[in-house]
């Protein structure tokens, strides 16, 4: 099955259109590969071979079998069997030389070509070579670019499911990927210095998403192991990379039962505890919805899983994740805010795990995991998988409606789209069984219902989406829904489309329907009784086309295309029979539209019970009786629409006209094929008859593709009519009426001409596509050729050298001549009911070709022959000395009668393309005979640039294609015409030739004559074999994507109409054609052409240089080795150009060789390398700005010129044994070996050499210059056998410290590259090997084992962090032992030696830079740091000055520098002097920032004199210099030397600044505020291992009232902080781990308990709050004890809220904090504490309650909505009753729910007015968010209650005075104000329902009639309730007044609609 060619299923026209590049377009579409969705219901007949061969290859035999339905025999299997173990044999010499680019990339390539043709090879093969590529892609050494084609390779030989099943034909291992991965997200777990040559992390992530189906889950446990003790939420990034990586690692499938802790049961829970201990993150509930989906679907076919009806997953899980679906929807809530906080910010690395949202969309995997979740058994339980999945639709299906758009519409369009996609597949797969799975599992009648149910009213409100993109998901959901359950869905479509189709509703209804219906007219018209209503829908449809709506006439034109594909047009009244006409079919449907519209939306329609089925048969045949005047009408709209079109010349590509001109002839084709004799007769006279005496100019493209399409339906009855008929009218336009009878210039047709060009376009699109018919015209054809090319002159001509290339195509293609709907026997036997809708499977399709006959070539070769030699004889008159136009003419008419001829040229070498034999046109004497002997050199390919070794191939492009299969080659070499047409090429070759040479000798100028030579170049080199320059491969792929969108369905394959099925074998046919002629060698002739383009590139004319560039690129990518034969050319006009300072020229160059694909050759050629460098540098110092923006521009793709090559690549030889050949390779392999080697010294050798070169030119030149210079010299000399020359050494050293400031930056990293190159050679013991296996040589650092039998063994941990001497080892990390013990941990020594394993070659390098840094140096060095920088951006700490510092001040500990630690004291003395300016602390933080973290991990006595020096320094600054200015960069200094690092290496600033406490005396607020940040600082990048936080927390708790703001605001966080770091997990190993988590419950252990002195804390100062409280004076305006502690409190609660660790409050919401935050809200003196309390308020609603913690809450926000004596504090009560409700809905019980319910309703009586509406306002909200099983039963309660309560409380009369206490009346009116209230709520909650709930029409009567005329807020409110619901109602009201009864309406209008003049 070729998905290569098909995009994702479903994806509507928008997406199939996008077509794909490269040779093979892999699945570009919505969604490349998300997941093998495969795909399969008919397994058609296996292919030719036997069944036996095909089950090694496959798992599942081909659907369509490409081979037999060629129209030209194929190569046998064992050719191609042959040819596969050629590529090997070649693969494995190259992989062993080491030979990886170009050898093995090339052989790869050639691979893939033979994976293309649609070849197979066995299982076993496929999977060894999968081995090979998955273990070369991750080899050390190999060059990345080399190891990502590898990658992709893995990727393409595991893409389906059905060649290798994993696990039983393949496992992969994952630790060598876990080990490339590590090193990128955990890099302190790795070796050092390994940043440069790891793989990229797209690299990585692309492999490891599609190998992990291939890990063996037995290996699960084992890489939880691995994973889990890197968890911890003390450094958040380490919880993301863990998380990440296990989505990304762990295998989902199911392992063996006898596994230990392997089933879903025993690491379910750890996942879903894990989940919980990061609650409020987006990317962990994205990552844990994708893990568990997969588990879902991998786990669907497991039998010793226990399956329910939550599928694998328990209730408690399952409703979890319906949660977290709903989070993610992102549907606002009342007022609540988004129930995300902004953790994911702080993922650190860990957001190289992530996956790509485009390419794996998050409602795919949320509906992942519902569709494989669900079975039979969700049928009976009350709460399942299908229970919750309705609910979650009913309960957000407002947000569906269009008028209700927002950030959640795409979501649910492609929530939507994906839930029927997956099931619908699913349902196909279990159909076919293909997708084995036990019975009770099985998806049944029943379930489909269900689901379909479930999905069909958002479906249908989705259709109407205002949004182009998201209508699109919903059409193709339709069209899963009605081919799943075509009763449920079609009724209520029709329903909707058919009053949009009559125009009753706004106009983007009308084209939603038209769409919608496109998709499911294929399935309609195979439905009983449904398809009686196409033609009526047809008739509907024409008034849609129309020029006035070009969008709606594309949609009404794509409808038709998709019904003539679906049915005959063929009229099935028969004589005899008593039906004639259509009477009985529009009675039919004109009953069936009144019916619909008296049920409604709801209406129900069973024709399979209703309809006999003769009856039905009847009414269908009637209903065909009207095709003929539909086809008629139908081409009447189409004339009118063509005449009304714009002209043509204006439009640009894309435009709504060219749409519709593109979309005439699609839609066009299939109809004139259904159509049966009589009507096709009748159609082709209206189109004769219109195109003989219409000219519509401006039509004439859309037109002549009308008569094509009609042509090549029957190309005997049409060319009879057309043929003669053309021709007399060109004639006579000629002789009469003088048309093109003079030379015209310009560009315009005239309007004499135009008839002529009219009636010449329609015979040019008459004669191609329509085969061998044209023979019987021949002489016609060829006169009226000739007679035209004498007589005409002008514009014209080009339109006749047009016709002449079409019928050449016609004459020598092979294409299928065959566009019927059936297979020939079936329409012989005559077409009835039962054919409509069929399709023909295609196992039983047969093609009628077109190949060319020996006739025809012949007269192709006559009418090339004759139109070759008359434009060549045009084109030497005119450049004769006496052209028959003076070349000095005004108007240009010189110009355009060449570059007509030049022109005609180029358009008859490509029509005759396909006779040109790529062999002969190489230059080769013989050509080959069809490829039958499949060509190939024995043994080593030898390459024709490979004679000289620094040419390293620039491309594997290069290479020869080594084997080649038949693709139907017409001629034999032996041929006399084979002879005079490859003659004649290369006649016309030498004349263009020649042109170009007159050209630029006399017209160097005539940018129109060069722009037509260039395009006949490009023809004349590319068009060999096929015809390349017209694409023809990629448009057809293109048109049948966007054809078969309509008809594709999930899990079916290849169910398409029989012309789409003809489409894709003539894609195949084409394939190969073009397989055969992508490259070839370059003859002399070839090479001439070549060096005339590029000469012309550097043209001064900039039109001329871009063809030229244009032409050039594509003759290269067709001919061999063309790129090295080009430079030299081009570089010699550059040199020359720079030397005259000839701008343009110089542009020309530029763009030549750095912006086409010249630039890959020059990159790596080392033969033209050198001198492309020596002029781009040159460049730098031109005086232009467009060619220093052009240089600035190619400086990204060259920045990584001149860095070595693969130098050693390790790989095991033993997995590359398992294809070894039979013959014995091993000479080749040295050979070829030893040829590698010296190529690799040469160019070596040649790089350094120019590194010298350019390190002596920076000394000497411009800035500019030397940056550049600079540049390439550090790529080109620093190496790792000699670090670099010492020349380069000093240019750098001295550049640090260069006066220019873009010369210093550079300089810097150059310098600080090259101290890390001499540590990585140090450590990796001056071997590269060494480098590449990771063995470093390290003496501090090494692993702890950790004890298995110390049951104190986190507490002994953590105690050696309290002492801050007798230190044993230090642990940098802080991931060991916070979620659970490894085996070991990494560890560094306490007492570090110095490293002093230098040689020779390391050590004269650090001496001759120690000998450079002396204290001058270093004086100008920071006398340059602290210069105020140019923009303001710059001003902060920077890095790269620090880590250059940190590697001179290593080299000065170990005494090699000139300046001492003496004279570095002075200096930082003096740069700092006396602290006023900022740029001085920058400069000083920066240079202690160097000293003190680049000598944590020195040597003591090194450490400790640093640290002497610096720590005091430091902490005199903070103690006393800090201002706002320059605190950011001494906080960034401390975070460096503090962050990830044992906070004992620090001890100085950890001893000093943990000893601060709060000085309530001091006035200093900043300074205060800002120790107490710095002190934030430490504790946060410490983590848990900071052990000093007791008397801290003491003072700051009891200081929490501090007067000053900033302070306040730091006291928080830091408590915040203090709290969040305390918690850790420690289990001891992983199994327990697992274990206690499974103990607990099946969604894990609660995280986040809070302590008892934590809750002991809580209290008391929540006690102190509320003492407080009362000690304040009411109305009190100055700060109180009161306000400010509140204020610290709230910034503590909002820190630790916000976070992960928010549910450790959850027990003390309910008590103190809901009464405290509202008492805190009613402070109206301090607005700050208002809002702070507010905010902090909305946020506890969102915080993920366990299940059963949130009844106390629940409970206590009602119980202040009811008793809370402020209204205030009610009113807010409400607020969060809403959010709580919405947000868990999936987990509140029902009494919780009741009591809410019950509580908003007693609300509605509240004595406050605003409370009341905002009652109503929640109930409304919460009754619109429930599921129906629950929304249902309170509507009825709700509705009951308050009518009662209407009718008892009577407005109150008007009273006499004194005879009753008015109190009791004010109590009734709120009691009846609240009944109305709560009704208004019911009727709000459905704002966009229609038709309306059967209930509402009474209640809102009863509304209108009871209460409107009350006076006051009763009636006030009753008004607002009606008009509001008369307002939604206004787009839908014609249909909703029907639900009314009269009465009702009277009502209602008595309210509303008063007249004016009543």
């Amino acid at each position: 099955m070729d998905e290569s060619l098909e995009a994702h299923p479903g994806v509507a026209g928008a997406f199939a259109t996008t077509a794909g590049e490269g040779p093979l377009p892999f699945l570009s579409g919505l969604i490349s590969s998300i997941d093998t969705i495969s795909r399969a219901t008919s397994p058609g007949l296996p292919c030719a071979d036997g069944p036996d061969e095909d089950d090694k290859k496959r798992y599942r035999p081909r659907t369509f079998s490409y081979f037999r339905l060629l129209p030209f025999a194929v190569e046998e299997d064992s050719h191609r069997d042959a040819a596969l173990a050629g590529i090997l044999k070649n693969l494995y010499i190259a992989i062993n030389a080491e030979d990886f680019s170009p050898g093995a990339l090339h052989w790869t390539r050639e691979l893939q070509g033979w994976l293309n043709l649609k070849f197979e090879m066995t299982r076993e093969l496929r999977a060894r070579l999968v081995q090979i590529y998955y273990h070369l892609a991750l080899a050390p050494g190999l060059d990345t670019n080399t190891a990502d084609r590898f990658s992709k390779m893995v990727i393409t030989l595991t893409r389906k499911k059905h060649y290798l099943k994993p696990g039983d034909d393949l496992v992969l291992d994952w630790r060598p990927l876990w080990k490339d991965m590590k090193g990128l997200v955990l890099p302190l777990e790795t070796a050092s210095h390994q940043g440069s040559r790891r793989r990229t992390q797209k690299h990585l992530l692309r492999l490891s998403l599609h190998a992990n189906s291939y890990f063996d889950p037995r290996e699960r446990r084992a890489i939880l192991e691995e994973l889990l003790p890197y968890f911890s939420t003390s450094d958040m990034a380490n919880a993301y990379i863990v998380v990440g990586a296990i989505n990304i690692l762990i295998p989902t499938g199911a392992a063996p039962p006898s596994e230990p802790q392997s089933q879903p049961s025993d690491f379910v829970p750890t996942f879903f505890h894990l989940w919980s201990l990061m609650t409020r993150s987006k990317s962990f509930d994205v990552c844990f919805i994708d893990i568990f989906s997969r588990m879902a679907r991998d786990y669907l076919n497991c039998n010793h899983v226990p399956f329910t009806e939550h599928g694998i997953f328990t209730r408690e899980q399952s409703d979890l994740i319906f949660t977290a679906i709903l989070r993610l929807t992102e549907i606002p809530v009342g007022q609540a805010n988004s129930p995300y906080a902004s953790l994911d910010y702080s993922s650190g690395l860990g957001i190289f795990l992530e996956k790509d949202k485009k390419k794996y969309p998050v409602p795919y995997m949320i509906a992942r995991w519902i569709a494989n979740s669900l079975s039979p058994l969700c049928l009976s339980q009350e709460s399942s998988v299908l229970s919750n999945l309705e609910g979650l639709m009913e309960s957000i299906d407002t947000f569906f409606h269009p008028s209700n758009q927002g950030g959640w519409t795409s979501f649910l369009a492609q929530l939507t789209f994906f839930l029927t996609d997956i099931f619908v597949s699913r349902w196909n797969r279990e159909q076919s069984g293909e997708l084995d799975i036990p019975a009770d599992r099985r998806i049944n009648a029943e379930l489909k219902k269900r689901f379909v149910l479930a999905l069909r009213e958002v479906t249908f409100m989705g259709l109407f989406s205002k949004s182009a993109k998201v209508v699109n998901y919903y059409y193709s959901t339709l069209q899963g829904l009605a081919y799943l359950e075509p009763d449920l869905i079609l009724p209520g479509a029709l329903q909707r489309f058919y009053p949009s189709l009559q125009g009753l509703v706004e106009v983007h209804r009308t084209t939603s329907s038209l769409c919608s219906l496109q998709m499911i007219a294929n399935i309609m018209s195979k439905q009983k009784g449904y398809r009686c209503h196409i033609t009526a829908l047809l008739a509907l449809a024409l008034p849609g086309i129309d020029a006035n709506d070009l969008g709606k006439t594309q949609y009404t034109l794509n409808f038709i295309q998709s019904v003539a594909y679906s049915i005959p047009f063929v009229p099935l009244v028969h004589e005899d029979d008593g039906i004639h006409d259509t009477s009985l079919a529009m009675n039919f449907v004109q009953n069936e539209m009144a019916r619909m519209e008296r049920e409604g939306q709801d209406v129900k329609i069973n024709y399979k019970e209703e309809l006999t089925d003769e009856d039905e048969a009847n009414i269908l045949r009637s209903s065909t009786a009207g095709l003929g005047e539909f086809v008629l009408a139908l081409l009447g709209k189409v004339f009118a629409l063509l005449e009304n079109l714009p002209d043509a010349s204006h439009l640009r590509t894309g435009s709504p006209e060219d749409n519709v001109i593109n979309t005439l002839p699609a839609a066009l084709t299939p109809l004139f094929a259904s159509l049966s004799p009589e009507l096709f007769d009748m159609a082709l006279e209206k189109l004769a008859s219109f195109v003989s005496l219409h000219v519509v100019h401006q039509a004439r493209d859309a037109m002549a593709w009308i008569c094509n399409a009609l042509c090549k339906v029957n190309p005997e009855k049409t060319l009879k009519v057309f043929i003669p008929m053309l021709i007399v009218n060109i004639r006579n336009e000629i002789d009469y009426n003088g048309a093109a009878s003079d030379r015209s210039s310009g560009s315009e047709v005239l309007p004499r001409d135009r008839a002529l060009v009219w009636h010449v376009s329609m015979l040019s699109m008459c004669v191609v596509h329509v085969g061998a018919e044209v023979l019987k015209y021949k002489s016609d054809l060829y006169g009226i050729a000739q007679f035209m090319q004498e007589k005409c002159r002008g514009l014209p001509t080009i339109h006749i050298s047009n016709y002449i290339h079409h019928l050449l195509l016609n004459l020598t293609h092979t294409y299928p001549t065959d566009n019927a709907l059936y297979e020939p026997e079936i329409i012989a036997r005559g077409l009835d009911v039962d054919d409509w809708g069929r399709t023909t499977s295609p196992a039983e399709l047969t093609i009628k070709w077109h190949r060319p006959s020996p006739a025809e070539i012949l007269f192709a070769v006559e009418l090339f022959e004759s139109e070759a030699r008359s434009a060549s004889q045009r084109l030497e008159q005119f450049m004769s000395d006496d052209p028959p136009v003076s070349r000095k003419g005004k108007n240009k008419e010189w110009s355009d009668e060449l570059s007509r001829s030049l022109t005609a040229l180029r358009l008859v070498i490509s029509g005759v393309a396909t006779l040109f034999d790529p062999n002969r046109a190489s230059g080769e004497a013989n050509g080959y005979n069809d490829g039958n002997a499949i060509v190939g050199e024995d043994g080593d390919t030898v390459m024709e640039e490979d004679d000289d070794p620094l040419a390293e191939v620039a491309d594997d492009e290069e290479l020869k294609r080594q084997f080649h299969y038949p693709a139907g080659y017409l001629l034999n070499p032996k041929d006399p015409i084979y002879a005079r047409i490859h003659d004649l090429r290369e006649d016309i070759g030498r004349l263009l030739s020649q042109t170009h040479s007159f050209l630029n000798a006399n017209q160097e100028d005539d940018v129109a004559c060069f722009t037509s030579l260039y395009a006949t170049y490009r023809t004349w080199i590319t068009d060999v074999g096929i015809e390349r320059s017209a694409h023809p491969l990629e448009r057809l792929v293109r048109l049948y994507k966007a054809d078969i969108s309509p008809f594709k369905i999930s899990g079916l394959r290849k169910v398409y109409p029989r012309p789409l099925l003809v489409k894709r074998a003539d894609a195949y046919q084409l394939q190969r054609v073009k397989y055969n002629s992508s490259y070839r060698k370059k003859s002399d002739l070839d090479k001439t052409l070549l060096l005339d383009l590029a000469h012309s590139c550097t043209s001064l004319y900039a039109d001329v240089r871009r063809v030229a560039q244009g032409a050039q690129d594509s003759s290269l990518k067709v001919l061999i080795g063309g790129r090295p034969l080009v430079i030299p050319i081009i570089m010699d006009a550059f040199r020359k150009a720079l030397d005259e300072n000839d701008h343009d020229r110089i542009k020309g160059a530029m763009y030549t060789l750095m912006f086409t694909t010249l630039i890959k050759t020059l990159m790596r050629d080392w033969r033209f390398a050198p001198t492309l460098m020596r002029l781009y540098i040159e460049t730098a110092s031109v005086d232009k700005a467009s060619i220093q923006n052009l240089g600035t521009t190619a400086l990204y793709p060259l920045l990584d010129f001149g860095k070595p090559f693969e130098r050693m690549v390790i790989f095991d030889r033993r997995t590359v044994e398992t294809i070894k050949p039979d013959e014995d390779c091993s000479a080749v392999i040295s050979r070829r070996h030893e040829f590698i080697k010296e190529r690799r010294t040469k160019v070596e050798a040649k790089k350094a050499a120019l590194g010298l070169e350019l390190t002596s030119k920076a000394k000497a030149s411009h800035w500019k210059v030397a940056n550049r210079c600079a540049i390439f010299a550090l790529n080109l000399s620093l190496r790792f056998n000699t670090i670099a020359p010492a020349e380069f050494l000093e240019l750098i050293a001295n550049g640090t410290i260069d006066p220019h400031p873009g010369l210093r930056a550079s300089f810097l990293s150059s310098f600080s590259a090259i101290f890390t190159a001499i540590d990585m050679r140090a450590v990796y013991g001056h071997e590269y090997r060494n480098y590449l296996t990771e063995t470093e040589s390290m003496d501090n650092k090494f692993q702890v084992l950790v004890p298995t039998d110390d049951p104190n063994l986190t507490e002994n941990f953590l105690a050696q962090f309290e002492k801050f001497d007798e230190v044993e080892y230090f642990v940098d990390n802080d991931y060991p032992g916070w979620l659970v013990w490894g085996k070991s941990f990494t560890a560094y020594t306490a007492n570090p030696k110095p490293f002093l394993d230098y040689d020779e070659t390391e050590t004269a390098v650090r001496e001759q830079i120690g000998g450079i840094l002396t204290k001058d140096w270093f004086k100008k060095c920071f006398e340059f740091l602290k210069q105020e920088p140019r923009d303001t951006g710059a001003d902060r700490f920077r890095m790269q000055n620090v880590i250059l510092l940190m590697q001179a001040f290593d080299l000065m500990s170990h005494g090699k520098t000139a300046a001492t630690f003496d004279d570095l004291v002075e200096l930082v003395k003096d740069v700092y002097g006396d602290g006023s300016d900022k740029h001085q602390h920058r400069a000083t933080a920066e240079i202690l920032g160097a000293l003190l973290s680049g000598s944590t991990d020195d040597p003591r006595e090194y450490r400790d004199r640093a640290w002497g020096f610096a720590a005091p320094l430091m902490l005199k600054i903070i103690a006393d210099d800090l201002t706002p200015d320059n605190l950011q960069y001494w906080m960034t200094c401390l975070h460096l030397t503090v962050d990830s690092k044992d906070p004992r290496r620090s001890k100085e600033l950890m001893k000093a600044l943990s000893a601060f406490r709060l000085d309530m005396n001091s006035n200093a607020a900043f300074k205060e505020s800002s120790k107490v940040q710095l002190l934030e600082f430490i504790i946060n990048d410490a983590g848990w291992h900071f052990r000093h936080e007791k008397p801290i927390l003491e003072d700051f708790i009891k200081h929490i009232d501090h007067p000053y703001k900033s302070v306040r605001g730091s006291i928080g966080r830091v408590i915040a902080t203090i709290y969040r770091t305390r918690y850790h997990e420690s289990f001891p190993n992983v199994t327990a781990l697992l274990e206690q988590n499974k103990a607990a419950s099946s969604v894990g252990i609660r995280a986040y308990q809070p302590s008892d002195e934590f809750k002991a804390t809580i209290h008391d100062v929540f006690a102190r709050l509320e003492k407080w409280r009362h000690e304040r004076a009411p109305g009190q305006q100055t700060p109180s004890s009161y306000t400010s502690g509140s204020k610290t409190v709230l910034v503590w609660l909002d820190s630790m809220l916000s976070s992960q660790e928010c549910i450790q409050l959850v027990p003390f919401f309910p008590d103190p904090f809901i009464d405290q935050l509202l008492h805190m809200m009613d402070v109206k003196e301090d607005p700050e504490l208002m809002k702070l309390a507010y905010h902090v308020y909305r946020h506890m609603p969102n915080i993920p309650f366990r299940s059963g913690e949130d009844d106390a809450f629940i409970a206590a926000l009602i119980r202040i909505g009811k008793t809370a004596s402020s209204w205030h504090q009610r009113l807010r009560a409400l607020v969060n009753m809403q959010v709580v409700y919405f947000r868990r809905l999936f987990l509140t019980q029902p009494p919780q729910r009741q009591m809410l319910f019950d509580a908003v309703g007693d609300m509605l009586a509240d004595a406050q007015l605003e409370v009341r509406d905002c009652a109503s306002a929640t109930l409304a909200g919460m009754i619109r968010c429930s599921p129906a099983s629950i929304r249902n039963p309170i509507i009825h309660q709700l509705k009951d209650r308050f009518e009662l309560q209407l009718k008892m409380n009577p407005m109150p009369k008007k009273k006499i005075p004194g005879t009753d206490t008015p109190v009791d009346v004010h109590k009734q009116v709120v009691r009846r104000h609240a009944a109305v209230l709560g009704l208004g709520a019911l009727i709000e909650a459905f704002p966009y329902a229609t038709p309306p709930p059967s209930w509402m029409p009474e209640v809102l009567a009863r509304l209108a009639s009871h209460a409107a005329s009350d006076p006051g807020v009763v009636g006030k409110a009753t008004k607002s309730i009606l008009s509001e619901f008369k307002k939604t109602r206004q787009d839908s009201w014609g249909v909703d007044q029907k639900y009314f009864t009269s009465e009702q309406l009277e009502d209602l209008e008595g309210v509303l609609w008063k007249s004016y003049f009543a």
